[in-house]
């Protein structure tokens, strides 16, 4: 099978950071926000998203992870954090695609249940997919595919892309 790349290291760097910059805009009177990563790629991106916000900004980022089921998202969603630690807090919910939207409305569905100041969706690929009305407030690109396709996020050193096949 082919594949196409859509997003280089450079590229994915670059949206990385205009991310950060646009999380900044958005949380600029906070002094401390919450940045959820979907559990292997999403939470890779959260790193990175984490990791440039807090080169530009002074704002206190702690970094999360969230374990879904994406197979079967109604099993039991679970975090890295206690939920007394996100109460009351901005927090950012990250993943690496959004594809169907399952995955993301149901994380989004499981941080409803704790009051949150602001509460915002980032992804690094949007595939404009989606069974469920959810949408990212922050991406990398927009990309229309045919369902056939399947978008792969590549995190490794000095070699991060994203390729179609």
């Amino acid at each position: 099978m082919s594949q196409n790349t859509i997003l280089n290291h450079q590229e994915i760097a670059h949206k990385t950071k205009r991310i950060a910059f646009q999380i900044y805009e958005t949380f600029v009177d906070e002094e401390e926000i919450v940045i959820a990563g979907i559990a292997e790629n999403g939470y890779l991106f959260a790193k990175k998203i984490s990791e440039a916000l807090q080169s530009i900004a002074p704002i206190k980022v702690l970094l999360c992870e969230v374990f879904i089921d994406k197979q079967n998202p109604t099993n039991l969603i679970t975090t890295s954090l206690p939920s007394e630690e996100y109460k009351n807090k901005g927090l950012i919910l990250v993943d690496d695609v959004l594809n169907s939207g399952t995955t993301l409305v149901y994380g989004v569905r499981y941080f409803l249940d704790v009051p949150l100041i602001k509460f915002k969706t980032a992804v690094l690929v949007d595939r404009n997919h989606k069974k469920y009305p959810v949408k990212a407030d922050f991406k990398g690109i927009s990309l229309s595919t045919s369902l056939f396709e399947h978008v792969n996020v590549v995190f490794e050193k000095d070699n991060n892309h994203a390729y179609l096949s």
